[in-house]
């Protein structure tokens, strides 16, 4: 049983029957779920996340105080409270883990005030482009179990994934980069003799490769722990997980050579997709390709900024 699961029967056990019971005339406001911050709500826990932040419970998403006033917010804090402190054999915290307090009563306000800047998901270009992808994807990850209000599931909506307008910049930058630091100064690090700053080089690829990817599957990239169990659950280009292991973990010497073919060929796979999902007509090569992203943004303010505004 994984976070998620655990959370959803520990709500329907203990949470939703408290809630029923004591607040009914609340019922129709709250938003009751599992996601933001912590590997958790990702559904990326295991045993070894167990020793750190993992207890049974759940948010419950208060809309403003003209909805659910204070004193109905502190009467469900302590309901909360009172509910069982140990589930499955996992006890709940008895304070707030040091980034903070992840379950319990929540103004929905706040909480994506907290992960996007803005209190009803509602972004402008500028802060689209300043948002740290890894907050968007606290912000729309795990699940809402109930949500009668609608308020949580249609920020929730707003914040799914980027305009497509700043998808395709951020595409853009990202096909520049891995080409720039692949199939450019990769080979030219190992002619200079500079191993050290070849893999430099790789780890620039492997990244804005891995940003690529995650831009054509329509999925934000999650805090970079957890980047690549979130890779391996792709739709689309998920085996190109076990190549950008090799290409992190071998050395420079006597795997240059190779490494050099794989990072072509996961270049020449990545051109691929972006032509075969229809981003541009033309994918030959990678700087064409990125220029041509670039180039397809619609909105004249976007497309004018430099290639790499969105990453």
């Amino acid at each position: 049983m994984n976070g998620i699961e655990l959370s959803k029967a520990y709500y329907e056990q203990f949470g939703k029957p408290m809630l029923e019971e004591r607040f009914p005339e609340l019922l129709p406001y709250l938003a009751c779920g599992v996601c933001g911050s912590g590997s958790e709500s990702f559904g990326f826990d295991d045993e070894i996340s167990r020793d750190h932040d993992l207890e049974p419970g759940f948010c419950i998403f208060l809309p403003g105080e003209d909805v659910v006033d204070r004193r109905s917010a502190f009467l469900l804090e302590r309901a909360y409270a009172s509910l069982p402190k140990e589930f499955h054999g996992l006890k709940r915290s008895l304070m707030a883990p040091a980034g903070g307090r992840r379950r319990g009563v929540l103004r929905t306000a706040e909480f994506f005030l907290d992960k996007c800047g803005t209190a009803d998901g509602m972004l402008n270009v500028e802060q689209w482009l300043r948002v740290p992808e890894h907050a968007l994807a606290e912000a729309v990850n795990g699940e809402i179990f109930d949500d009668p209000y609608g308020e949580v599931t249609k920020i929730r909506e707003r914040l799914s994934f980027w305009p497509e307008d700043i998808a395709r910049k951020k595409l853009a930058g990202a096909v520049y980069l891995l080409a720039q630091a692949g199939e450019y100064n990769y080979p030219r690090c190992l002619a200079h003799g500079e191993t050290g700053a070849a893999q430099l080089a790789v780890q620039e690829f492997v990244n804005n490769a891995m940003e690529a990817l995650f831009l054509l599957n329509g999925r934000y990239r999650p805090y970079y722990k957890w980047s690549f169990r979130a890779l391996r659950q792709l739709s689309v280009l998920a085996e190109e997980a076990e190549l950008f292991e090799y290409l992190l973990t071998t050395d420079n010497e006597s795997s240059a050579e190779e490494k050099q073919k794989v990072i072509g060929a996961i270049t020449q796979d990545i051109l691929e997709e972006i032509q075969r999902q229809g981003w541009v007509k033309d994918c030959s090569d990678a700087g064409t390709c990125a220029l041509m992203l670039n180039d397809s943004v619609q909105d004249p303010q976007i497309r004018s900024l430099h290639i790499l505004a969105a990453y």
